[in-house]
């Protein structure tokens, strides 16, 4: 549900906003009965600020540019940056006038979530579109929105003297001051890596590098992309996704500081299928967003599912988040067999776990008749089967099935149809080929036709999800991201995981639920584990995915204690709230999540040294309860009381963590 209040008038405007909302401070009047400036005249700029003041953006029209920079209690945050588009036959990117500026309004919006960092969320915002024009008298409209979190803008071209229109690209920058720092993951060519799978978001973070550092790859950087100027910090992404554009991200030369949209590369499609945008009717862009403020700020922020479209009509009684076992991970393709799948059916049962998850193969292993035998098998116990496929047609190598039974509308209704039959809850299906428009608009039509036959849906080796957890409430996870598989592959993966994990709340998993496939306290074959038990059973809280396929056998879960098992057994599938707590990029984390009346704080110390933090836990009140952390070894635990206070101290091992349930 959408609320708006709209200012009708020009005259009223002016009034309501410097009384009211002060959103708008106008430097040279633009639009709303304004003389609309014009290519070379005199420099026009006009502000629009957040409901509560901090962050201004100022919009600005001078020499046929048209420029926006943002500030953040009067400070900038990131200077004038390039707006614009080029389309076949329309040049909306230079020599722009600006027509006209509606009026302010105050956006509210209110939403529930099934996935995420909070279960009812609120956004307000003030918003503005201003019309601008090319000396060919094309036009186009650009809505800005400015919450307290941050700033959104998208394009939308609706011209009817342009009746086909094909992007050729988009010119929106982001100007870094100088002296920022970036944590970025570079995006993987395409067409490369095994079976010629990527690009998957599936790359190491650079941390802390200068600004204008350029790209190791011709394919750019990835969204969400983090910077740091001064005190402030900001998250670069964006938010609403329908399949009628591509996915971007950050070019790979950003000289200056100056960071630029990015487009996919040319293998970036489904066969035969568009790489940008191109239709016949109006064309509307995602939306821009940048997250801004304090570090808490930023992670606290759900501008990602804030922009995002509204949730489409689904039975909530399949909604179901929760916990799932899961042998692959560290068993691989020889426990995709039926006694295998089916002591893990029994593992989730006896762990209270709500799923279990069946990899690749399992059409040739075990059988379309024996896994109707496995889900009614795991119906008795309260658990639901969830089936592995691929999702490739001809766009890699890959071998894996089942395979190239879901290319189309009506291979999925049959296949979907099938699997309801059975009595399977849901799909992981892999191996997307990349970000181009027709890719895009494939996970979209793969999630409307789960979502009409009740299957919940996680994607891998796929793309960043964008917000559609949001519109999509039977999306429960997606991957994109160098998960914990990497580290049972080589050394080097394992070796980098702590500093990778601290990236995470922080960038990946920002806005969107994330299938990194936490946790293992037993051995990983041929592998060191590069941390101890109480790192690994903090990853439990602190990634959000709607469904966590937790990566631990029976038998490594068997070394736990049993308060460690009964932590696991009762950990909530959802939350009613999160927040950010303490933590640095790449270095530690600890965030807590609230389930009813109960708090949970995770952390993470990523650092090669013990790490005494000060912890302000006062938001949970007088609660008491405890701590779980490691013990004397990597490999052991230690449980003891603790209370909420101002000042909590938690002492966390090198590559160590804990957890504390309030």
């Amino acid at each position: 549900m959408v609320k708006t209040i709209i200012v009708p008038a020009a005259a009223s405007a002016a009034a309501f906003v410097a009384g009211l909302l002060g959103a708008v401070a106008p430097a040279t009047a633009v639009g709303s009965g304004a003389a609309a400036s014009s290519a070379g005249s005199a420099p026009a700029s006009q502000t629009l600020r957040s409901p509560d003041r901090h962050i201004s953006v100022t919009l600005r029209a001078a020499g046929g540019k048209l420029t926006y920079a943002i500030a953040r209690d009067g400070k900038p945050v990131l200077q004038a940056s390039d707006l614009g588009m080029r389309l076949e036959g329309a040049d909306l990117s230079s020599g722009l006038s600006v027509l006209t500026s509606s009026a302010p309004r105050a956006i509210e919006d209110h939403y529930r979530m099934a996935v995420g960092k909070r279960r009812d969320i609120t956004y307000r915002a003030n918003e503005q579109s201003w019309t601008v024009q090319n000396p060919r008298r094309q036009k186009m409209d650009i809505v800005f929105r400015v919450s307290d979190d941050g700033v959104a803008f998208r394009y939308i071209i609706a011209d009817p003297s342009l009746p086909h229109k094909k992007l050729i690209q988009e010119t929106t920058s982001f100007a870094m001051p100088s002296g920022a720092l970036a944590w970025l993951q570079p995006m993987s060519v395409a067409q490369t890596g095994w079976s010629n799978t990527n690009p998957s978001y599936e790359e190491h973070y650079r941390m802390a590098i200068p600004v204008g550092t350029k790209s190791p790859t011709e394919a750019g950087w990835v969204f969400p992309a983090l910077f740091k100027t001064g005190a402030d910090w900001l998250a670069i992404s964006e938010a609403d996704m329908n399949g009628s554009y591509q996915a971007s991200r950050l070019a790979p030369d950003s000289s200056g500081g100056r960071y630029r949209i990015g487009n996919p590369m040319p293998a970036e499609v489904y066969t035969n299928g568009k790489l940008l945008a191109e239709t016949d009717g109006t064309l509307t862009t995602p939306w821009r967003l940048i997250a801004l403020g304090s570090l808490a700020t930023v992670t606290n922020s759900t501008l990602g599912t804030d922009l995002a479209a509204p949730a489409i009509a689904f039975d909530q009684d399949k909604i179901k988040p929760g916990h799932a076992s899961w042998s692959w991970a560290i068993l691989k393709d020889d426990s995709i067999v039926y006694d295998v799948q089916k002591r893990f059916i029994d593992y989730a049962a006896d762990m209270h776990w709500d799923y279990t998850l069946i990899d690749v193969n399992w059409d040739r292993n075990i059988g379309y008749d024996k896994i109707r035998e496995l889900a009614d098998y795991a119906a008795k116990k309260n658990v639901g089967l969830i089936l592995w496929y691929n999702s490739s047609g001809d766009w890699n190598k890959t071998e894996y099935t089942p395979k190239s039974k879901l290319l189309t509308h009506e291979q999925r209704a049959q296949e979907f149809k099938r699997l309801s039959d059975i009595g399977v809850k849901g799909l992981k299906i892999d191996f997307f080929g990349g970000d181009g428009q027709s890719f895009i608009a494939y996970y979209n039509d793969i999630l409307r036709d789960a979502a009409d036959a009740g299957l919940l849906i996680n994607f891998h080796g796929a793309t960043l999800p964008r917000g559609w957890a949001r519109t999509w409430p039977n999306l429960m996870t997606m991957e994109a991201i160098r998960g914990f598989e990497f580290t049972t592959f080589e050394q080097k993966d394992q070796d980098a995981m702590p500093t990778h994990a601290a990236m995470l709340p922080f960038t990946r998993n920002l806005f969107d639920p994330m299938d990194f496939t936490p946790m293992v306290f037993g051995d990983i074959p041929n592998i060191k584990r590069a941390s101890t038990n109480g790192f690994e059973l903090a990853t439990s809280v602190l990634y959000l995915s709607g469904i966590q396929h937790f990566a631990e056998t029976p038998q490594g879960m068997a070394t736990a204690p049993d308060y460690v098992k009964h932590f696991l057994q009762e950990l909530p599938r959802s939350w009613d709230d999160s927040r950010y707590v303490d933590g640095y990029p790449g270095r530690y984390a600890v965030i807590a999540r609230r389930a009813g009346d109960t708090w949970y704080i995770a952390g993470i110390n990523a650092t090669e040294s013990d790490k005494t933090l000060m912890l302000d836990l006062s938001f949970a009140g007088n609660k008491q309860g405890v701590i779980i952390t490691d013990g004397d070894s990597a490999r052991s635990f230690i449980q003891r009381g603790v209370a909420a206070g101002k000042k909590t101290a938690v002492t966390v091992k090198p590559h160590g963590g804990f957890v504390i349930q309030l």
